[in-house]
């Protein structure tokens, strides 16, 4: 098992957590704040809010692009709460890996009955 794997299985133990207590329908920032809370009491490493650099032709650009967490400094995890997951979410996935240098992605959507239909892996092939 990769430490991916292990921190992603750490993750989701989180994130199911928050989901049982809070349930869906809330705002994004709303689980993101609870599963703040939940990675401290877990002791998971994480940071909240982190600047994506993005350099263009050899600028550094300041854009505004930010990840709603970072775990363990290898870990992506983006909250969402919306009806469906839409090809953008994976396709921001997929360029914070690439722009971080990262392998893994969780995207959370909490906005589910079930948290497990709201969770999807995004892999980035190094």
């Amino acid at each position: 098992m990769t430490r991916e794997d292990e921190l992603s299985n750490h993750i989701l133990g989180s994130t199911i957590e928050v989901h049982r207590h809070l349930g869906p329908g809330l705002l994004e920032s709303a689980y993101e704040e609870a599963l703040a809370k939940e990675f401290l009491i877990q002791g998971i490493s994480f940071k909240r809010q982190l600047p994506v650099p993005l350099v263009y032709k050899g600028s550094k650009l300041e854009c505004g692009y930010r990840l709603d967490f970072l775990v363990d400094d290898i870990v992506i995890v983006e909250l969402k709460s919306v009806e469906n997951f839409a090809p953008i979410h994976e396709a921001q996935a997929l360029t914070y890996l690439r722009l971080m240098n990262c392998k893994l992605c969780m995207l959370i959507n909490f906005n589910v009955p079930l948290l497990k239909n709201g969770i999807k892996r995004v892999v980035l092939a190094l």
